[in-house]
């Protein structure tokens, strides 16, 4: 695989290429100092994957992503010092289409950190090819993990279910989604984002704080919670058990997306009853459109993005292809159908 690093810290540079050249597999394909040079470097020779620094001169990583999403796309893993205190940066990022983040090996103060580089490369990799290429790329308590200072809804029984799935751009995409609706009675939210396991607690925090409900990563065993999102925090996939208690299983282990939004949907249409809700955003791949698939033939409700909105039109895409999209929508417009369907039951 062809990789090219963009960082201005020489330290830093250096230290993701000598990870880069310690397999055969991967080539260095160039080196940019600033955000304006990745861009220009991109056009003139597209990598497969950019290791993208967050803190660059000229134009910073994530409109250095934005703008390379558009020009030239192709895979971007966000690899900087301490992603953990840039959150905002770094899902502004995910949501102009960067795939991932992780924290750069030399500055993260922890053995295993070359390995941890690799591995994400790896999975990487195995999008890439999932996807057709890069080009195939298109322009614990509700306080614990960050709900905006929003406290769950008292216990009342869950009746309706809105499953989300979402990769690349999902971030951003989901916040702008939900962005102002308060949800129904009775009505829970489940995401399955893929994002890595170690940052899913930010990505809560970071969501409640754009939304008007409580946000909480999901823990083993939880029951779903009406009028709360719960999110799926681990590289292990997260299922709903025929008692409706969420889980987290590491099978299938052949899955490239971890946790992968099939599975998650594969459950809601086998177990549960009520009224349901899936929503396939923005992803590179075709992760969530079996599963999907599988909702809609059990009689709930589906809806995809469509290609103009998505940051990668890849998910979206497979499930049209598949049929199982009852709708295929601009992300501006899924609210407002979420509005119209669950909003209309008694609040």
């Amino acid at each position: 695989m062809k990789i090219a690093i963009a960082n201005d810290v020489a330290m830093a540079a250096e230290a993701l290429r000598r990870v880069v050249a310690s397999t055969a597999e991967h080539q260095v394909l160039w080196i940019a100092r600033t955000g304006a040079e990745a861009v220009r470097m991109s056009a003139e020779k597209r990598p497969d994957l950019i290791l993208m620094d967050l803190n660059m001169p000229e134009l910073d990583g994530v409109e250095a992503t934005r703008q390379i999403m558009e020009q030239s796309p192709c895979a971007i893993l966000v690899v900087t010092g301490r992603p953990q205190d840039n959150v905002n940066q770094v899902f502004r990022a995910l949501g102009a289409g960067a795939l991932d983040v992780t924290a750069t090996p030399v500055l993260q103060g922890q053995p295993g950190g070359d390995a941890e580089l690799l591995a994400k490369i790896r999975t990487m990799d195995k999008l890439i090819r999932h996807s057709g290429g890069s080009q195939a790329m298109l322009p614990r308590s509700a306080i614990g993990n960050g709900n905006g200072g929003h406290a769950e809804h008292e216990a009342e029984k869950v009746t309706a279910l809105l499953a989300i799935g979402a990769s690349t751009g999902g971030p951003v995409a989901v916040s702008k989604m939900l962005a102002g609706w308060k949800p129904p009675r009775g009505c829970a939210i489940v995401v399955v984002q893929h994002i890595d396991e170690h940052f899913a607690d930010n990505f809560a925090r970071w969501l409640g704080e754009q939304l008007d409900m409580p946000v909480r990563a999901a823990e083993e065993g939880d029951e779903l919670v009406a009028g709360t999102v719960l999110i799926a925090k681990s590289n292990d996939h997260l299922t709903l058990d025929q008692n409706l208690r969420l889980r987290y299983d590491s099978h299938p282990k052949d899955y490239a997306y971890r946790p992968s939004v099939d599975v998650f949907f594969h459950c809601v249409a086998q177990h549960w009853k009520g009224e349901a809700i899936g929503v396939l955003l923005t992803g590179m791949g075709r992760d969530g459109a079996e599963g999907l698939l599988s909702m809609r033939r059990a009689g709930q409700t589906t809806i995809a993005q469509d290609q103009a909105s998505s940051a990668v039109y890849g998910m979206p895409r497979a499930a049209a292809e598949l049929d199982a999209a009852q709708m295929v929508l601009p992300l501006a417009k899924i609210g407002p159908v979420l509005r119209g369907t669950l909003g209309s039951r008694s609040q």
